[in-house]
């Protein structure tokens, strides 16, 4: 991986909940912090589904690559009305913020938007270029029965949409079959929602 990227996973964590509901928003919400709090290079940027009695929709995390950046994260969204999370800090409504902070610095669960290397992951790359551009840890092909990872030269058709998860400490991005014994992320841009086609 050619971008700056510190595997030890030791990275201050924010939490945030702006009240979004869907991925989709979660991914845009990511994106707008990106400018108006100035995420530095090296950031990875994680949405949560979160499910309890009191909240239903997504919450976002930040991992900042150092304190000093954190600390300014911090102090920027204590500004807003949005739920924040960090270390033991909570600023408004912040449980659905302090569950995405915690599941993102154990690295158990959390789906990468925004991570090092993933400007460069576009049109199509092979299996090992991916790997090397980017923070992604390793990929899986849904439905494999070997489990063995997918030749190196093996074309990835990105469609511009590359969104890892981590799983056990890796970041993983699942891949699916694709035409011409290519393969291509298992998460679709803009999926058509369930029943959308149903009055």
């Amino acid at each position: 991986m050619t971008a700056p990227h510190d595997p030890s996973g030791v990275h201050p964590v924010i939490g945030v909940d702006a009240g979004t509901t869907t991925l989709r928003e979660a991914d845009h919400l990511i994106r707008d912090l990106t400018t108006t709090l100035g995420l530095p290079p090296g950031t990875v940027a994680c949405t949560h589904l979160i499910r309890t009695e009191g909240r239903r929709g997504t919450a976002v995390s930040l991992a900042l690559p150092e304190k000093g950046s954190a600390e300014e994260v911090w102090r920027r969204l204590t500004a807003t009305e949005m739920g924040a999370a960090l270390d033991d800090r909570r600023h408004g409504p912040a449980e659905a913020a302090a569950a995405a902070a915690a599941e993102h610095a154990a690295r158990r669960s959390g789906r990468a938007v925004l991570f090092p290397g993933s400007d460069q992951l576009t049109g199509t790359l092979t299996v090992a270029d991916l790997l090397q551009l980017s923070a992604v840890d390793r990929v899986i092909v849904v439905g494999a029965t070997s489990g063995e990872t997918p030749d190196p030269v093996t074309p990835v058709h990105t469609q511009d949409h590359v969104r890892p998860e981590w799983r056990e400490g890796q970041l993983i991005l699942a891949l699916v079959p694709a035409a011409a014994n290519t393969l291509a992320p298992f998460e679709v841009p803009n999926p058509t929602p369930c029943c959308a086609d149903h009055p």
